[in-house]
C-alpha cells in the first residue's frame, strides 16, 4: 500500500506515543547513519566553522524525510569537501505513526462502519521537532562554507516545515576570508 502524504502527519497532535514494546510491528528506522564525514577531526575540534539547520515551526518529520535530507546533504558536501567535513543528524524518530485503514471501492460504506476512534496500525515513525530545534549540523573548514550552506539548503527542501540555516561557530573565520 502506498504511503500517505506528509501533510497527514506533520502537525503535532495528541499525546506522544513512543513505547515500542507495547505495540507490535513498529517499522524499522530508515535512517542508516547519524554521523557522517571525518568524525575523528570533528571530535578533536579541528573544524572551526559549524552551520546548523533549525526548524522554524513545531512539526513531525517522518523518518523517510530525515533519511532523504541526510543523503542529499551528505552527497553535496562530500563531493566538494572530501574528508574536510562532518555532518550530524540531531533528531531521532521516536514517535510512532498509526493509521486506521479504511476499505475503498464498491460497498465500502457498509464494510468500513467500524470504531470511530480506533487505535490504528503502525505505519511508520517520525521525529517531533520543536521550534528552533537543530535538525542537521555540518562542521567544516572556512573554504567549504558555501558548499556546506548549499548542502543544508538542499536538505531543507525535504522537510515539511520552513527551516533556517545559521552559522553557530566560526563567524570570525568567515569574515576574515570575506565569505560573510
Amino acid at each position: 500500500m502506498a504511503r500517505k502524504p506528509a501533510k497527514m502527519y506533520r502537525q503535532i497532535k495528541g499525546q506522544a506515543f513512543t513505547r515500542r514494546q507495547y505495540t507490535g510491528g513498529v517499522p524499522n528506522n530508515r535512517i542508516l547513519r547519524y554521523f557522517m564525514g571525518n568524525r575523528v577531526k570533528a571530535e578533536a575540534g579541528e573544524f572551526p566553522v559549524r552551520l546548523e539547520l533549525t526548524a522554524d515551526n513545531p512539526c513531525q518529520i517522518r523518518d523517510s524525510a530525515l533519511e532523504a535530507a541526510r543523503q542529499v546533504a551528505n552527497a553535496t558536501i562530500r563531493t566538494a569537501a572530501g574528508e574536510q567535513y562532518a555532518l550530524r543528524m540531531h533528531t531521532y524518530p521516536h514517535q510512532i505513526l498509526r493509521e486506521n485503514k479504511q476499505a475503498t471501492g464498491a460497498g465500502a460504506d457498509r464494510v468500513s462502519q467500524g470504531m470511530r476512534l480506533s487505535f490504528g496500525k503502525n505505519v511508520g515513525t517520525a521525529a517531533r521537532v520543536q521550534r528552533n530545534q537543530v535538525v542537521v549540523s555540518i562542521v567544516t573548514q572556512p573554504e567549504f562554507y558555501v558548499q556546506a550552506r548549499d548542502a543544508l539548503r538542499k536538505a531543507t527542501c525535504k522537510f515539511p516545515t520552513p527551516c533556517t540555516i545559521h552559522v553557530a561557530e566560526g563567524t570570525e573565520h568567515l569574515r576574515a576570508k570575506g565569505l560573510i
